[in-house]
């Protein structure tokens, strides 16, 4: 049996031939002494979840972006088959490059395009409007009495009369501003879609649909228009292209982790199998989705890179256990198990608390964050496997090179007392302790003066999860700049008895309503049964404005609306649709209308009519910012409930608890404030940062504050436990820490916006993570650590059973 110096004593380190192979823990005991069937157990399993993975689907559902329970909701989908077209549907805007929509060349071409888009799998062809469908129709009054008929006339030959007579129609129609711009050169094909594909019954792909819209683009775009597409499936499928590119900078993150990881051990071997068994955890996550019947979405795709990243962190842990046992004169075998043995309890904690943070997402009722939420759990499950167990017993087969382990002692370690260490060690002495927690204090408070002007859904036009100057989002601002009907839609329904839709008091409560959400700022226009009754009798009355009316007179109203488009009320009469056509759909601007029809609603609604919200794209998104908002701080409760628990139970002390989570409540303080400042807002691609910060950042805390555990039971003053924890894990918290800040915020350089927005997010947690477990953690432990409590027991020697309770020990003990 050797003995070689340790950081504070001379221990104990048994050499192999004198290693009993029955100590430790009965897990410790049924892994090492059986590695050889755990390492091909393991490579059986990659390889057939290797090959399971290659089944994995990436799609996207537009019901699983919904809260579907919520009211609003339920009130959209109690009424969807009378609402064709006022949930998932693109807009297609076809201009002409030259001249105005009245040529014969564009109208050949606007037919060309509306009859290839009717024809794609997944198009509601009963919804579908353009002005080449039946439905687009104008009304219009004549010598003889109403008259109508569809805008292109059906004797249409392309003749100067035939255009002339199309103008005169489309003036008629009431589709200025709808389906045809307020300058004439352009005009809309209306296309809604389906949930599935009828001729497979399979779901709607978006990316092959976005790909077709694409196709037909760039064939008309070489003759004589110009063509902008917007819509939830455009938006998805151009995240769905994107994706190669964020591969490209997972792949860039990978590179920086595994080189500095190299830079810090000069191992290639030990580097390399921490990022292999990183990568095998992905692989496995991968693979077990479509086992259990899951895909990737463009949210949930960021979930691999995360579980990488947890896993370089944890990996990164072990290998430094192992390289500074070795160093210290232990076999291979014997560091590893000794690693294992001082770390899994603490990886262990903090893996379940990364678990913790995913796993309370399942409380939003948005189904594609619970499915991001299963993902990432489904990943963090594997790591158990693949980096507390899989990495060291592959280290104990192949070691770390001698010198490697040699310099690892020299990182700031017991071989040298470099500036930085000898700086962070000062944050657990009470001259440096105070001043810190002042500030951090300070930084709290101001923070959340800051957070209190954080806002709940999007705060940019368009789509702000690509970037402004997009395709899409030029598209966007073409169609919004053209069109008083937007792509941003908010649908009010009126229930009433069956047949009495068209009822002179119903229609005066709609006109109400109408005229009140047409003063709100935000909204462009609006459409209704009662504004059509007041332009009709209009119409019926030579344009005498003072005939700008509602009639008390029930034959006139029901002339009218028999003549009306359905979509303006249903088949039985029994529902109105009020559609509130959006500048754009700003958090700001839903509120506005919301609490104007919630308003009306409660002062006018009766036994018989009732104003309910919510349909259209943007009643929709509503309702969902307000799942995000009451789920938000929620979320927060249930994580850090959890992460608190935890604690208690591996730190045995509510004391070293407060030490550990109030960084990461700073933290959480801090990233709410700089979402104010970037103009962040909290919807569904930003919500999970917030619970991912402080599941993740629990990690650095844990490993830090159990080493100081270990050695204050074991009798050191409160410096030499923080100096001796610098000097085993928090030089790797600080190589971690920075590593995987500096490897996801590569990801603002990425197109996709909300993508670029949780790298800087991400990055921003984990260096505040990292900082407060290594400064704000030992000022904290410096007043609710006394000296009194940790001098306790002094006078005993630590124990295996010692080190156990708290999960980790700094210095070897002999097990015999």
């Amino acid at each position: 049996m050797s003995v070689t110096p340790s950081a504070s004593r001379q221990d104990p380190i048994p050499d192999l031939e004198h290693f009993d192979r029955q100590s430790g823990s009965w897990a410790e005991r049924l892994l090492f002494n059986h590695r050889a069937v755990v390492v091909a157990l393991c490579v059986a399993l990659s390889a057939l979840l290797a090959w399971t993975a290659m089944g994995l689907r990436l799609n996207a559902s537009f019901e699983d972006m919904i809260p579907k329970s919520h009211p609003y909701i339920a009130n959209y989908l109690k009424n969807k088959q009378d609402l064709a077209g006022l949930g998932n549907a693109v807009r297609i805007a076809v201009a002409a490059k030259n001249g105005s929509i009245y040529d014969p060349a564009y109208l050949d071409t606007l037919q060309r395009v509306s009859d290839e888009v009717f024809l794609l799998p997944g198009v509601d062809r009963a919804a579908m409007k353009s002005l080449w469908t039946p439905s687009t129709r104008w009304v219009g009054v004549t010598e003889d009495g109403m008259d109508g008929g569809p805008v292109i006339p059906n004797e249409y030959d392309g003749s100067p009369a035939s255009i002339e007579q199309v103008r005169m129609n489309v003036q008629r129609s009431g589709q200025v501003g709808q389906l045809v711009a307020h300058d004439g050169k352009s005009s809309i094909i209306y296309v809604s879609l389906l949930a599935a594909d009828p001729e497979t019954g399979k779901a709607l792909d978006y990316a092959v649909f976005s790909e077709r819209l694409d196709g037909i683009r760039a064939r008309y775009q070489a003759q004589n228009v110009d063509i902008h597409i917007v819509g939830f499936a455009k938006v998805v499928g151009d995240l769905i292209e994107g994706i190669r590119l964020i591969l490209l900078f997972f792949a860039v993150a990978i590179l920086i982790a595994t080189a500095m990881l190299y830079w810090y051990t000069r191992c290639v071997r030990s580097t390399l199998l921490v990022v292999l068994c990183s990568c095998v955890a992905v692989v496995w996550q991968l693979g077990l989705l479509p086992l259990l019947g899951y895909s990737l979405d463009p949210y949930s795709v960021l979930v691999p890179f995360l579980v990488f990243a947890i896993g370089m962190s944890h990996g990164a842990q072990k290998m430094n256990g192992i390289m500074q046992d070795v160093a210290r004169g232990a076999h291979r075998i014997i560091a590893a198990r000794f690693t294992f043995r001082r770390l899994f309890l603490a990886g262990l904690t903090a893996l379940l608390c990364d678990a913790v943070g995913f796993a309370v997402l399942t409380i939003i009722d948005i189904k594609v964050i619970q499915d991001l939420a299963v993902v990432a759990s489904i990943g963090v499950a594997a790591l158990i496997f693949t980096n507390l167990i899989l990495l060291p017993i592959l280290l104990s087969y192949i070691g770390v090179g001698a010198k490697a382990a040699q310099r690892s002692l020299g990182h700031g370690g017991e071989g040298s007392d470099g500036a930085l260490w000898r700086l962070l060690g000062k944050f657990a002495e009470r001259r440096w302790a105070a001043p810190t927690v002042v500030i951090a204090v300070l930084m709290g408070v101001a923070g959340y003066a800051a957070s209190l002007h954080l806002k709940i859904g999007d705060l940019d036009p368009g789509a702000p999860e690509l970037r402004a100057d997009s395709r899409y989002n030029r598209d966007n601002a073409y169609v919004v700049g053209h069109y008083a009907a937007s792509s941003d839609v908010f649908a009010v329904m009126v229930r009433t008895p069956e047949g009495q839709c068209a009822a002179y008091d119903t229609l005066m409560r709609v006109d109400a309503l109408e005229w009140r959400l047409a003063q709100l700022p935000g909204v462009d226009s609006t459409n209704t049964l009662a504004l059509l009754n007041r332009r009709v009798i209009t119409g019926l009355s030579e344009g005498n404005l003072k005939w700008y009316e509602l009639l008390q007179n029930q034959s006139s109203l029901n002339m009218v609306t028999a003549g009306a488009p359905r979509g303006l009320y249903n088949d039985s009469c029994n529902l109105l649709s009020m559609y509130v056509y959006l500048r754009d759909h700003k958090a700001d601007t839903l509120t506005r209308v919301v609490e104007e029809v919630e308003r009306f609603a409660a002062a006018n609604n009766t036994a018989d009519v009732q104003f309910q919200l919510a349909a259209g794209n943007a009643g929709i998104e509503a309702a969902t910012n307000i799942v995000v908002k009451d789920a938000s701080r929620a979320m927060l409760y249930w994580v850090y409930g959890a992460v608190v628990l935890l604690c208690l139970v591996t730190f045995r002390s509510w004391r070293a608890v407060l030490c550990a989570v109030l960084p990461l409540v700073l933290t959480s303080i801090l990233c709410e404030a700089l979402m104010v400042a970037l103009d962040i807002g909290v919807k569904v691609a930003t919500l999970p940062v917030i619970a991912l910060g402080v599941g993740i950042g629990i990690d650095y805390a844990l490993y830090v504050m159990s080493i100081m555990l270990a050695r204050l039971r074991a009798g050191d003053s409160l410096d030499q436990a923080y100096r001796e924890a610098l000097h085993f894990t928090g030089k790797v918290v600080l190589l971690t820490g920075v590593t995987l800040a500096v490897g996801v915020f590569t990801w603002v350089l990425s197109p996709i916006k909300f993508q670029a927005d949780m790298g800087l997010l991400l990055a921003f947690m984990f260096l505040w993570n990292m900082v407060g477990a290594l400064v704000l953690l030992p000022a904290l432990a410096r007043y609710l650590l006394p000296e009194a409590r940790q001098a306790k027991g002094a006078s005993a020697p630590a124990t295996p059973d010692d080190a156990a309770a708290v999960g980790v020990a700094p210095v070897l003990i002999n097990p015999q």
